[in-house]
């Protein structure tokens, strides 16, 4: 039986559930989920492996005109993607108030128009589960015309509908060749990383529009304790402004207890075994448009 490997590059604007797709694919959680947009930040690989075939994804963040440097940065790793991978997935949302306008503005099509006969493109249409069969024909039909695809899907990575043909549809188009990574390897990040992800998704949870997203993390110490089973992690989470460091604490340390207690059980979860966590928030001025300070906080 021949083997088939390789990256498959899921892009598409914020919020259209990239991420939430990469996670029902593995059928586990890896990346952060949350309602509010571009709470994907780095190029997250989530690696499936069968007897067959092992099919790296590359869950991206949300594709958008930049801002400021972390965005830009952001950007970059979208476009990172695209390059390493052997097929690039597009994502639009059925629910979308004009899916057509949607994938035109994407920036990412023009890139891949350049390269059609070097990659395949799919396009995924996501959350169908919330919108009328009969209406996501049109939709498809519409965005036919937008760009040359290979295949059209429709999906709903919430409910889980067809996945299986979007996964076996994949692996027809993968080049054939050996594994990667090993098969019991679900991503290329390590625990420290997934960690510091789970903190900040409790924080997007938490607070309003503002302060999650002058927020980041860092994990100063994680240690196994030598004669109980239990690990130690120690992370600060910067803000920009003083005034964020206040909200993030809250009255009496209140609103930084809650986002704790919520991060320790996601952690538990995902190591297996009690974990201490402390929390500490400090202040780092315009981290967030700052090459150096990107780089030096992960962001590179």
């Amino acid at each position: 039986m021949s083997h088939h490997s390789g990256y498959v590059a899921l892009v598409g604007e914020p919020n259209v559930g990239k991420s939430t797709l990469l996670n029902a694919l593995l059928g586990q959680k890896l990346s952060i989920v949350t309602p509010k947009p571009q709470t994907t930040r780095h190029k997250i690989a989530g690696i499936l492996t069968d007897e067959s075939s092992q099919i790296v994804f590359l869950d991206t963040p949300g594709l958008m005109k930049p801002k400021y440097a972390l965005q830009e940065v952001m950007m970059g790793f979208a476009g990172d993607a695209i390059e390493e991978a052997d097929i690039v997935v597009v994502l639009v949302d059925a629910k979308g108030k004009d899916p057509v306008r949607s994938i035109k503005s994407l920036n990412v099509l023009e890139r891949l128009s350049k390269s059609i006969d070097a990659k395949p493109v799919f396009l995924v249409i996501n959350k169908i589960d919330l919108t009328k069969k009969e209406d996501v024909l049109p939709v498809i039909g519409a965005l036919a015309e937008v760009f040359p695809f290979k295949e059209i899907i429709p999906v709903s990575a919430l409910k889980g509908e067809n996945l299986d043909d979007l996964k076996s549809t994949i692996v027809k188009y993968l080049p054939e060749g050996q594994a990667f990574y090993p098969e019991d390897y679900v991503s290329d990040r390590d625990e420290r990383f997934f960690v510091s992800e789970l903190i900040r998704e409790e924080i997007f949870g938490v607070f309003k529009e503002e302060v999650p997203y002058s927020t980041t993390v860092e994990i100063e110490e994680f240690r196994d304790s030598d004669s109980e089973r239990k690990t130690y992690i120690r992370a600060i989470v910067y803000v920009e402004r003083d005034s964020q460091k206040g909200i993030l604490i809250g009255k009496g340390g209140a609103a930084l207890k809650k986002i704790g207690q919520s991060a320790r059980r996601q952690i538990e979860l995902m190591i297996g075994h009690e974990v201490y966590l402390e929390l500490f928030v400090k202040v780092r001025e315009g981290w967030r448009d700052d090459k150096r300070e990107l780089g030096k906080l992960g962001y590179r």
